[in-house]
């Protein structure tokens, strides 16, 4: 609502007879503490989003799960064909075999001719030959070993499970598909407990908040679902930059929230509000309270003679349906709400009893 003060006139001059009263509500102005506070818009995400890719390649016999479900860590999500990497250990473990054969066999051969060389009945040549060999073979189960391993855990990758507790993405392949190793994306798993917001303030609302925020000088982290539903839990600043984003001009925070009944998805826009402290000797009244005029806000006061007076004063934020007043009134001050419109400087007003604010 828009109203100058300079173009109010006097009573007697807007045609209103001299002796009339106008009939206001009011409401007594009482000093109140007031969370210091300021809202963004954020998105929320799952405190961790895993891509599911195999680790070996080959046909993707069966999918294991539902999509969309929740699923558990260690899970089986996938089923690839087997085979191939059955036929791999068989070999990997028949070559370990032969070269753990070998390898008895040189330290025997070893162990025999340490005897000849002590009576010289063999040449110091032989004896270095067959340390030579016992060395190479215990190198080359070595080998076998690893590669026996390699095969061992190739083979338990073709059942593909789920690294953490989350929520199942859709399927991006069909059963009987080929995949490679390290580079078909399966699906995908989000961590929804607990659920991060990422949002950012501008300087402005930083310094209406006291300054840049972290995860000491925030008291309260909360969000209003789309719904218009305050959520139940509060949250706690997990991240918060250091530095302010050169091209945007904000600060980009994070907050964690617990999520145990999944009620907040990833990827849904909220209201997050932050609360850094509270100010005292503050005021709250009806928007509709509040006018405008080219000198900034102001609102009528009932003075002792109960004749409406303007007062200019300095208004904070928005609190839900009322405007927070930091400066320009005092205590007991009763302050009128309605039929605004008609009221003009020095209009007497009937005196309603007023209500506490």
């Amino acid at each position: 609502m828009l109203i100058l003060v300079g173009c109010h006139k006097p009573p007697e001059q807007s045609g209103i007879p001299p002796n009339f009263v106008m009939p206001v509500t009011m409401v007594e102005a009482m000093p109140l503490s007031v969370p210091i506070s300021a809202e963004a818009v954020g998105q929320t995400e799952g405190a961790k989003e895993v891509e599911i890719r195999p680790r070996v390649g080959g046909i993707l016999l069966k999918r294991k799960y539902n999509e969309g479900s929740e699923v558990k860590a260690g899970q089986t999500l996938f089923n690839i064909d087997p085979v191939p990497y059955k036929i791999a250990l068989d070999q990997a473990r028949a070559q370990f075999n032969q070269s753990l054969a070998r390898a008895e066999q040189a330290k025997r051969e070893k162990k025999r001719l340490e005897g000849l060389i002590e009576s010289q009945s063999i040449s110091q040549r032989e004896f270095d030959n067959a340390t030579s060999d016992e060395s190479i073979s215990i190198a080359a189960l070595s080998q076998s070993l690893a590669n026996l391993k390699q095969a061992e855990l190739n083979l338990s990758y073709t059942n593909v499970t789920a690294p953490v507790d989350g929520i199942s993405g859709r399927f991006q392949f069909s059963e009987g598909a080929l995949i490679s190793a390290n580079t078909s994306l399966l699906t995908t798993l989000a961590q929804v407990n607990p659920i991060w917001v990422r949002f950012s303030f501008s300087d402005n609302e930083l310094k209406k908040l006291g300054g840049a925020l972290n995860e000491k000088n925030v008291e309260e982290v909360s969000i209003i679902l789309p719904d218009g539903n305050e959520y139940t839990k509060k949250g706690k600043i997990n991240f918060a930059a250091s530095e302010i984003n050169p091209s945007l001009g904000t600060q980009e925070l994070r907050a964690t929230f617990e999520n145990n009944e999944r009620q907040i998805l990833p990827g849904q826009f909220v209201r997050v509000r932050v609360t850094t402290g509270k100010k005292d000797g503050v005021f709250l009244l009806p928007q509709l309270a509040i006018l405008n005029s080219d000198q900034g806000n102001f609102v009528f006061v009932v003075n002792e003679k109960n004749q409406a007076t303007p007062r200019p004063v300095i208004t904070g934020e928005w609190k839900g349906k009322d405007w927070v007043v930091l400066g320009g009134l005092q205590s007991g001050d009763r302050v009128i709400i309605d039929n605004l419109i008609k009221v003009r400087p020095g209009m007497s007003v009937t005196h309603i009893p007023s209500l506490k604010k």
